[in-house]
């Protein structure tokens, strides 16, 4: 796997140095061939100066996200997502399998949570084998 992820980086960097790189590209490892795919990956991370609200407001902000989140999932754009487990400013992350950047963030900043500021986005390209699972 090692391999690969070495493989993979070098691709980028030539592609990303020439050229706008294609979503997937195939790579051989002996006798098996992976094919990578560009997913974007978002941190939620905490707004220090959030606003304040009560809690029945914040309940509400919660599970309008939830629904969100859900409603994306639905669609297929949403792959993954899930909150940390610890109290950090990273409070979690989100995989959509969309072709731009642009579209990426644009769902992201429809979210009811980062439209009522209670959270804020990063989002980055992200490449990994095509058809991988958690386990």
């Amino acid at each position: 796997m090692k391999k690969i992820t070495v493989l993979a980086a070098l691709v980028l960097i030539i592609w990303n140095a020439s050229a706008q790189a294609p979503r997937e590209f195939e790579m051989k490892d002996g006798d098996t061939t992976y094919v990578m795919k560009q997913y974007f990956m978002g941190f939620l991370m905490r707004v220090p100066d959030k606003p304040e609200l009560d809690s029945a407001k914040v309940m509400e902000i919660q599970m309008a996200h939830q629904a969100y989140m859900s409603a994306n999932a639905k669609t297929g754009t949403l792959l993954i997502a899930g909150p940390f487990g610890d109290d950090g400013d990273m409070r979690g992350i989100v995989i959509y399998d969309v072709a731009t950047k642009a579209e990426a963030d644009s769902i992201i900043n429809n979210d009811p949570a980062v439209k009522a500021g209670r959270l804020a986005i990063d989002v980055k390209p992200w490449w990994a084998a095509k058809g991988s699972v958690l386990k």
